[in-house]
């Protein structure tokens, strides 16, 4: 798989669970190209699914390890990866550290994860995996919920782009992020508004707004399917860094409140 072939397996399994993508990316397409700034993932610090398995699949289509973040309150570390051709999107993989999870949250994790036997493909396809284990029972999904929203998340959808980025710097139309954010509310777009709609600033090089993740229907244990937040849209605007170059980093402070854009969903 090439680069490009990635991009677009990865954007193709992302639109599946996420209505609002398409419609958000046909109404900027209408005012020109739409570049893609950066793609996270989900992962977890337990056997075939954590970073340091994951990363080598990376590394294979020429991204290289850049810098390293944590966010102790949601217990995740993570790292961002840049290509060696500067027009290709970052990469962010953040990972669940899932010994510091309390036991009451930990066991039932482990538990619906082993009833699968499925594993990872050998290479980048193993980010349109999603679930490799059995659907979990719903009710430990929303007894994880409480405890950890990301841990949550992965046992529900698996391995996939958690999200996509429009990069606002190569986007027609939009002097500021401001503008962009008052245009998708203006379309009927719920906002994350967990430490301002507008995360970031000018001084700290980057600023960044989200969509609430859509509610789409997820599969659990004995056939139940039930509505959760699936995947959310985000919108970066970059400035020029001392040397007069984009910065080309994350500010750990507004990525840990874009995380929580699938705490509720639209």
């Amino acid at each position: 798989m090439d680069i490009n072939g990635f991009f677009q397996h990865l954007w193709d399994d992302y639109r599946t669970i996420t209505p609002q993508a398409e419609r958000i990316h046909a109404l900027f397409s209408a005012y020109g190209s739409v570049r893609n700034d950066h793609v996270a993932f989900r992962t977890l610090r337990y056997g075939p699914y954590g970073i340091s398995e994951l990363e080598p699949r990376l590394l294979s289509l020429g991204y290289m390890r850049d810098q390293h973040y944590h966010f102790p309150e949601k217990k995740l570390d993570a790292w961002s990866y840049t290509h060696k051709d500067p027009e290709q999107p970052l990469i962010f993989l953040s990972e669940l550290l899932l010994d510091q999870l309390p036991a009451s949250a930990r066991d039932p994790l482990l538990a619906a994860i082993h009833t699968g036997e499925e594993t990872l493909p050998p290479g980048p396809e193993a980010f349109t995996a999603g679930r490799c284990w059995a659907p979990p029972p719903y009710d430990v999904y929303q007894a994880l919920a409480t405890e950890s929203e990301y841990a949550a998340w992965l046992l529900a959808w698996g391995f996939r782009a958690n999200h996509f980025t429009v990069s606002i710097n190569h986007l027609p139309r939009f002097a500021s992020l401001q503008d962009v954010t008052d245009f998708l509310i203006s379309e009927g777009f719920a906002l994350n508004s967990s430490g301002g709609i507008i995360k970031g600033s000018p001084q700290v090089l980057l600023e960044q707004a989200s969509t609430l993740a859509d509610i789409y229907p997820a599969d659990f244990a004995n056939g139940q399917r039930h509505g959760i937040p699936s995947c959310y849209y985000e919108f970066a605007l970059r400035y020029p860094d001392a040397s007069g170059n984009l910065y080309r980093g994350f500010v750990a402070a507004s990525a840990d409140k874009i995380f929580e854009s699938t705490h509720g969903g639209r």
